[in-house]
């Protein structure tokens, strides 16, 4: 039986009039083992063995998303698949599902960071690189919170202390045997709570009272830390708007003295909601975003190629140090300007159709950013990325990923089956290529069987191994 992309290729062998390999035509059309060649191709830069691929083209989108499915991605014209068992640094296949993604502190920060750069013009201070945020973020901020809470259990900590004198105290005129079976409690307690590190050694804490002994009726019973932070907010209410902050929480039961439950307005806010804030309408700055077809034939993207290939230069210059005669307007168009995708536009697909894109990222009447991606019927595929570098601080790889989930979002409300974000390769034992792990939840495509496993499932397995079978069924038949 002929694997996939063999039966693909075959069909489009049939139907295009030339097909390159590595640079040489190849005219004729007969028989399999030419197509086998082609596979063997390498793709220009790469060494010996570590991908095979092709020139196409002309390519159906179906064909392509089949094609990504079993591991494949486009440079340009130029289709290659990584041999993963061979390669270095193994390349897997990684798609976000847009539908049950939720930014997380990071993605909101560098959202909130553009909506105060376009309402207020206002510029973080400090020099920030635009490479994605790192996931100790959250550890930091984690720990910023134990700082806090420091404050507000002190009240706390001074009976905790006499319980531990009053203990210490007992156990020498108590014997061994004479010790009750009480519930003990190490003082590692009273080191997480202060947030001090390790404690330096364990003491035995009788948290049950005595016969005969209990509670001080004289003194205000202790209250938990989290009950006393809710109270001195809910008086903060109180002194800003007296006109009955409490009604609707002390209808449902509650006392008074406790906080009222959480408005509307402090739930969770969507992915949508971040991104589309209103802005005032004296804003400093004005962003459009244009999705353009990458085609000559038309008119927006004929009149922006010129403003696109000069950023293009700029970015590939100052980000990845290229020699600038190496950024002529033939390597631009050949890279990302030219696809073998064939645009489609069906009654049931998306109102945009289906094919190659620009997405444009326009501020105050100039690109900063062009996305390029591949709308294909089960996904939105992200080809590329270049920026202004002078707009670094806005972190603008990590924002417009943002975006194009959303838009991913939006395109499957009319067509349901586009519902996943492809991000490329992702590369474990690369930092720099680690961070599309981020946008959860996420899957990595199995190098042999090509089922999606749950990203959660593999890192155990690639932290012993750069390269790994994911699908951990051992009757999943390895695919060709």
């Amino acid at each position: 039986m002929q694997s996939l992309e063999v039966r693909i290729m075959k069909t489009k062998w049939k139907n295009a009039s030339s097909l390159d390999l590595n640079g040489e035509n190849q005219q004729d059309a007969n028989g399999l083992c030419d197509m086998i060649t082609v596979l063997k191709g390498r793709r220009p830069g790469s060494t010996p063995n570590s991908d095979s691929g092709m020139w196409a083209h002309s390519m159906t989108v179906q064909d392509y998303q089949d094609l990504i499915d079993r591991g494949w991605r486009r440079s340009g014209k130029y289709v290659y698949k990584p041999v993963m068992n061979q390669t270095c640094c193994p390349q897997y296949t990684i798609r976000c599902r847009p539908l049950q993604f939720q930014p997380s502190k990071s993605h909101k920060k560098v959202l909130k960071k553009m909506l105060k750069f376009l309402a207020q013009g206002e510029v973080p201070k400090g020099s920030c690189e635009d490479e994605p945020m790192d996931s100790t973020m959250d550890d930091a901020v984690a720990g910023d919170f134990a700082l806090i809470n420091k404050l507000d259990i002190q009240c706390d900590l001074k009976t905790l202390s006499d319980d531990v004198k009053e203990s210490l105290e007992s156990k020498g005129k108590n014997s061994k045997k004479e010790e009750p079976q009480e519930l003990l409690q190490s003082q590692d307690f009273v080191g997480e709570k202060l947030g001090s590190g390790e404690p330096s050694h364990s003491v035995k804490v009788h948290t049950v009272p005595k016969p005969g002994k209990g509670a001080d009726l004289s003194k205000p019973p202790c209250r938990k830390a989290k009950e006393i932070r809710k109270e001195r907010k809910r008086l903060k209410l109180m002194q800003q708007n007296p006109a009955g902050e409490l009604e609707g929480f002390q209808a449902q039961g509650h006392p008074s003295s406790l906080f009222p439950p959480k408005a509307k307005s402090n739930q969770p806010k969507s992915l949508e909601d971040l991104i589309f804030e209103s802005l005032p309408e004296n804003a400093s700055h004005k962003l459009e975003v244009r999705l353009v077809p990458v085609s000559f034939e038309d008119p927006e993207f004929k009149s922006s190629f010129s403003q696109s290939f000069s950023l293009y230069v700029k970015y590939q210059v100052a980000i990845h140090q290229d020699p600038p005669d190496e950024c002529g307007k033939t390597e631009f168009t050949r890279f990302l300007c030219s696809s073998p995708l064939e645009a489609e536009t069906p009654p049931n697909g998306p109102d945009c159709g289906y094919g190659s894109f620009h997405q444009q990222y326009w501020l105050d009447g100039k690109i900063i950013a062009v996305g390029v991606i591949d709308i294909l019927p089960n996904c939105v595929s992200s080809v590329y990325l270049y920026y202004d570098p002078d707009y670094s601080f806005l972190s603008l790889g990590v924002y417009s990923a943002l975006r194009e989930i959303a838009f991913t979002r939006q395109l499957h409300e009319k067509t349901s089956q586009l519902s996943y974000y492809y991000m490329g390769f992702y590369i474990h034992s690369c930092p720099k290529m680690k961070y599309k792990g981020q946008y959860r939840p996420s899957d990595l495509l199995c190098p042999e069987t090509y089922v999606w496993v749950p990203i959660e499932q593999c890192l155990p397995s690639l932290e012993n191994s750069k390269y790994c079978r994911f699908n951990q069924d051992p009757e999943a038949e390895t695919q060709r």
